[in-house]
């Protein structure tokens, strides 16, 4: 897309090169407005969030032997030539079978200005179910990223990891979210961004907020969250293997304890994590993203060790927040862990995630929040929106 040609809403996202910031949803409505961004058929209510865009799956898609990035001057389309196995039809809904690899091309297309560059996350519920997702693009050498200026059909890489899971067109797995310029905020700017709006709330008493390439968190496994029951609290879940599967489009629809072991609260035993078993907690803090600002929870830090922690990293602006120097800010951030490689003992309050915050190019009309039908406001410890939670 030719930056000079473009409409007025597109030029005024430029303002030259002092202009710095993550994208909103009016930026996405002016980006579609100017055909920067293209979907093949009406976004759907609530697709347009208040920092992202939530990408669709479209009508094929392609079982693979393996994943794969095409490399520079490569298209998608000609890799899938020698590693299809098969082809599915997702106008109807499709098993994807756990540890089976799968790519879609997704509904929405991109013809991005010069100065305008993506990167993509997989949803909350996503993330909750395990499911590992990377975005594609022609010519790409790295994942969940859209270069600047790119212009061209979008993919996702989907692979099942715990539960199989029934899907089909329209389904919502990642996000998109699109910045101008350098938006990380510094831990200067941070800490003085905390002076003014506390970015974390303390559930226990004497613990410091630690500011690092980042504000870190960490782990609950006293269990002051919700879902505690009397002296045996839980403190989270790990997933049962060779359960039915899930179909993303059912909401509350199945029985958490089918597919999840409740994980309860020792006194006297080390809390030890398996290789390659999954498991959901919660953070000892709760979180707060001003409407101003964005926020990133970082998948992998060796510094805390072989263990991912967190699937879907974007946290729209509003998550967590109530007002400015409100005693009530903050959210629990739920933690989807997975250790690598050799078992690990994790400890209370252990340091186990830093988010990095991102300044926005305006605010944005809505904000995260019960309001705009967010399902995870407020949460606590909390598996996937399909699962009730009645015990």
């Amino acid at each position: 897309m030719n930056s000079a040609a473009a409409p007025a809403q597109i030029a005024a996202l430029q303002q030259g090169a002092t202009v710095q910031g993550v994208l909103v949803d009016t930026d996405f409505q002016a980006l579609f407005a100017s055909g920067a961004l293209k979907s093949a058929t009406k976004l759907t209510e609530g697709q347009i969030q208040p920092a992202s865009l939530d990408l669709r799956l479209g009508t094929k898609a392609y079982r693979i032997q393996a994943g794969f990035l095409p490399g520079k001057n490569r298209k998608v389309t000609e890799c899938l030539e020698g590693l299809t196995m098969t082809e599915l039809d997702l106008t109807q809904p499709q098993l994807f079978e756990r540890g089976a690899v799968y790519l879609v091309p997704l509904q929405e297309s991109v013809h991005l200005p010069h100065f305008i560059e993506g990167t993509a996350s997989p949803k909350s519920s996503t993330g909750r179910l395990d499911i590992f997702v990377r975005l594609v693009t022609d010519n790409a050498s790295i994942y969940d990223t859209v270069a600047p200026g790119y212009s061209g059909g979008l993919y996702v890489e989907i692979s099942p990891l715990t539960f199989p899971i029934v899907l089909r067109a329209g389904d919502r797995l990642n996000q998109l979210r699109l910045r101008q310029g350098d938006v990380r905020v510094s831990d200067a700017d941070l800490t003085e961004l905390h002076k003014q709006v506390p970015l974390l709330r303390q559930h226990t008493e004497g613990t410091e907020n630690v500011m690092s390439q980042g504000l870190w968190i960490s782990i609950d496994l006293h269990g002051q969250q919700s879902n505690s029951h009397g002296d045996n609290p839980i403190i989270g879940y790990r997933a049962k293997h060779h359960t039915q599967p899930i179909d993303l489009a059912r909401i509350s629809g199945y029985d958490w304890s089918h597919f999840w072991e409740p994980i309860t609260r020792s006194n006297s035993k080390p809390l030890i994590l398996y290789p390659e078993e999954f498991y959901i907690f919660a953070s000892s803090e709760g979180i707060c993203v001003p409407p101003t600002h964005a926020a990133e929870l970082v998948a992998y830090d060796t510094r805390v060790g072989e263990i991912r922690v967190h699937y879907a990293g974007f946290f729209d602006p509003g998550f967590g927040y109530v007002a400015a120097g409100s005693p009530h800010n903050g959210t629990t951030a739920v933690l989807e862990v997975r250790a690598h490689d050799v078992p690990c003992v994790l400890e209370h309050g252990q340091p186990i995630g830093r988010f990095l915050y991102e300044r926005l190019l305006q605010n944005p009309t809505t904000t995260y929040g019960s309001g705009i039908g967010s399902n995870y406001a407020g949460q606590g410890l909390k598996l996937a929106k399909q699962f009730k939670m009645e015990a």
